[in-house]
């Protein structure tokens, strides 16, 4: 009967959710599901997976962002992502968090995210020596080539890159270092195609990047024009998982909740409320979902099974997150603060809490 029943499936109920680009902040409902309860325990596991990944990509990349000055940052991570559907996802929430582009080539086809790639080190090392290599390259893209220069010397790779061009009379688009001191290497580097008249030609930097990196970069001035980021990214290595929780908060019309220690939630159906003030997150009020407190931000998504958002382009989507992001406070774009930003509890909340406490107790 039951592999019957889910033979004929369809999720009947309500679905609201924080829209995509807007940030969030712990303890806030992302997604309110209201629905049959054996519909809304069914898409559990498929939710928080979904979910989860992207959240944490996302957020990762929106700091990335935040201390690259806005610079390119390309999706390097297919390779060391946990699964070609991690995979996938990441490359999606990398550019809604803010990056230019992927060398993921089908999440670019699905997603329609701008695909970005340079050469491969192996690709140097398929050729007699570098010289040969870099000429094969050029003239296949000799508007876009961006020459890899680190295979044996950065130094001198930067000055064969510089050579091939001439020799070609081609535009170097740019030159990638993907290993050893991205700082003093940039910068001498930057010397050898500015005394070579390609001022124009870009730094691309890679290899074991991630938001604390750029910011040292930054900091101090490397000529970098964008960065390549992969493992760090869709691993979220420094915080590699969330505890996303989806929890029966309301059952019919009554309020219910956990009181396991460490574990308590709070009951009934919920909105966030932000608050700004003079063009900056002020608070966020987590109230009950009729309230009428300040701006609310979970949008009805699904109604009665039936999608009833104008779902945006990704373009669309990224944009979201760089306006939501100068709506930030100085405070919570610094990216070394580890202060956490808490949601306040609305009045009529808390007395629906001590009644519900005071029912189970």
């Amino acid at each position: 009967d039951f592999l019957h029943y889910l033979s004929k499936f369809k999720f009947t109920g309500n679905l609201y959710a924080f829209e995509e680009g807007e940030f969030f902040f712990a303890n806030e409902p992302v997604v309110v599901i209201e629905a049959p309860l054996i519909e809304a325990q069914i898409i559990e596991t498929f939710l928080i997976n979904t979910l989860q990944i992207q959240i944490l990509v996302a957020t990762k990349a929106s700091r990335c962002f935040i201390a690259s000055n806005s610079k390119v940052l390309i999706d390097f991570g297919l390779r060391r992502a946990y699964g070609t559907d991690a995979g996938l996802k990441s490359a999606r929430a990398s550019y809604i968090g803010g990056f230019s582009g992927t060398s993921n080539v089908l999440a670019g086809k699905i997603f329609n995210i701008p695909i970005v790639g340079t050469m491969a080190h192996s690709f140097i090392l398929s050729f007699e020596n570098e010289e040969k290599a870099f000429e094969a390259f050029a003239k296949n893209y000799p508007e876009n080539s961006v020459l890899l220069i680190d295979t044996f010397n950065t130094i001198e790779g930067a000055k064969k890159a510089v050579e091939t061009a001439k020799k070609l009379g081609i535009k170097l688009k740019g030159v990638r270092i993907d290993s050893g001191d991205l700082l003093e290497l940039s910068r001498e580097v930057r010397k050898i195609l500015d005394e070579n008249g390609f001022k124009d030609s870009i730094i691309i930097a890679s290899g074991g990047i991630d938001e604390y990196k750029i910011e040292y970069l930054e900091e101090n001035n490397a000529p970098i024009n964008g960065y390549g980021v992969g493992t760090k990214l869709v691993v979220s290595a420094d915080v590699p998982y969330l505890d996303c929780a989806y929890k029966l908060v309301q059952y019919d019309d009554r309020p219910v909740m956990k009181l396991s220690s460490k574990k308590v939630y709070l009951p009934s159906k919920k909105q966030v409320f932000r608050n700004f003030e003079n063009g900056y997150f002020k608070k966020d009020i987590i109230g009950l979902f009729d309230e009428s407190l300040e701006k609310p931000m979970l949008k009805q998504i699904i109604k009665d099974g039936n999608l009833v958002y104008n779902l945006p382009d990704i373009k669309e989507i990224r944009e979201k997150t760089i306006n939501s992001l100068k709506s930030l406070p100085k405070n919570l774009k610094d990216i070394q603060n580890e202060e956490p930003y808490i949601p306040q509890i609305s009045k009529n909340l808390k007395e629906v809490v001590q009644k519900v406490k005071n029912l189970l107790v």
